[in-house]
């Protein structure tokens, strides 16, 4: 380990890491480490907060079940135990990621939030700096993924609202609102599940369906819908398999628009391969809204202090606002070099490719595919160092290291 100076003459630590610099130790930074284990190469897991995984322990609620079967979600070389459920529970989900950490040895270095990453072209190395360290690397793989951070929208009139406001991420369990009336804004599957868990709670929510959002079973005849669909798919162009899709949905859940819940135009299918937007998978959710329960309102046109106006007119009162808006990536903040990224943070080149960028450039957990694309690009991206590796490792690279330690 090496001293250096930092980006304002202080002095830091240098650190040469022998493999790749793997940001987030989340699933998919945890899947490319036991890849690059697999293959015998070493690396560096730099994570942020004090814990792998740290969405799915501290940012998710109390009642969320994986969306898909649970071997479509298992990562690379560990299968889910056979005793698991077909959709494993939260709580379910992080204890197999603790196993996995511990059968593969991943000991990622926590509480190191990565305040900047730059490509050296005199040195061709990585840099990545941390609150107190400085490490260096030929490769660096991005695994802080698609979902890094809340999205709060802003919505005319929020700051005077008298209640709570509360993104999913903080949400853990309606028992909080039980005998409230509470909006819900946002209806993917967070929108939608949250709204289920507060009716389960006694409380009144409704919710905020301003897009069309695709609402398909999550299973059909016994069969997970993607599952399904992906076998289809194997035999038939994707126009084709929406529609059959689609009407086994309308046959099982109904005309949704009945209800506010309008369709896009574009098949589900086609919809998530394309723009990544994944369909809704109905768990009861649907039922509620036929019954009255969940109450669907179109956009809304601005918060109050005492509720919301909406696009059609109508004003209600509630006594909390929770946002189910999703998340975005966190890459603009802090990758400096990124000709391989776009102004929102997500890989330009579009899947299957979007696992390599350049000058030694990875990202993992970007393909909008779940757990199964995450699997899938990490093993690629393992693969493609481990072909490097016996090159990277000359000597006059060693002298490159030299150059750029100096340099700093």
């Amino acid at each position: 380990m090496e001293s250096c100076k930092g980006p304002e003459g202080e002095e830091v630590k240098c650190v040469w890491v022998h493999g790749p610099i793997i940001v987030g130790a989340g699933p998919s930074g945890l899947a490319v480490a036991a890849c690059l284990s697999h293959h015998g190469l070493p690396y560096v897991i730099l994570e942020r907060s004090h814990c792998i995984n740290s969405l799915w322990q501290h940012r998710t609620y109390d009642r969320l079940k994986l969306h898909l079967p649970k071997h479509f979600c298992q990562l690379p070389f560990m299968p889910f135990p056979h005793h698991f459920p077909k959709y494993p529970s939260k709580n379910q989900f992080i204890s197999y990621l603790h196993s996995y950490a511990h059968r593969f040895n991943i000991r990622p270095r926590f509480n190191q939030s990565v305040h900047s990453a730059h490509f050296d072209p005199v040195s061709q190395f990585w840099v990545v700096r941390t609150n107190d360290f400085q490490y260096i690397s030929p490769w660096l793989v991005v695994a802080t993924g698609e979902n890094a951070d809340p999205v709060i929208p802003s919505i005319l009139g929020m700051d005077s609202f008298h209640g709570p406001v509360v993104h999913t991420s903080a949400y853990k369990s309606g028992s909080h609102y039980k005998n409230k009336r509470v909006l819900v804004i946002g209806c993917g599957n967070s929108g939608m599940e949250v709204s289920l868990d507060l009716c389960r709670h006694n409380a009144t929510p409704y919710m905020v369906a301003r897009n069309t959002v695709h609402v398909l079973p999550r299973e059909m005849f016994g069969f997970s819908t993607f599952g399904m669909a992906m076998g289809l798919l194997k035999w038939l162009p994707i126009k084709l398999v929406d529609k059959v899709v689609l009407a086994l949905a309308g046959l099982m859940l109904g005309d949704t628009a009945r209800y506010g819940v309008r369709r896009p135009k574009t098949g589900p299918i086609e919809l998530k391969l394309v723009t990544g937007k994944t369909p809704v998978l109905d768990v009861g959710q649907v039922a509620q809204i036929r019954s009255g329960n969940i109450k669907v309102m179109e956009g809304v046109k601005e918060i109050t202090r005492n509720g919301a106006k909406f696009m059609d007119g109508q004003e209600k009162e509630f006594s909390a606002i929770i946002l189910a808006t999703g998340y975005k990536s966190n890459v603009p903040t802090w990758l400096k070099s990124r000709e391989s990224f776009t102004k929102d943070g997500m890989p330009k080149m579009p899947f299957p490719m979007g696992w390599k960028g350049e000058n030694g450039l990875y990202t993992v957990g970007f393909t909008r595919r779940g757990l199964l694309g995450s699997a899938s690009d990490a093993v690629k991206i393992a693969e493609d160092i481990a072909d490097q590796w016996m090159s990277v490792k000359d000597k006059s690279r060693r002298n490159s290291l030299m150059i750029l330690l100096k340099s700093t």
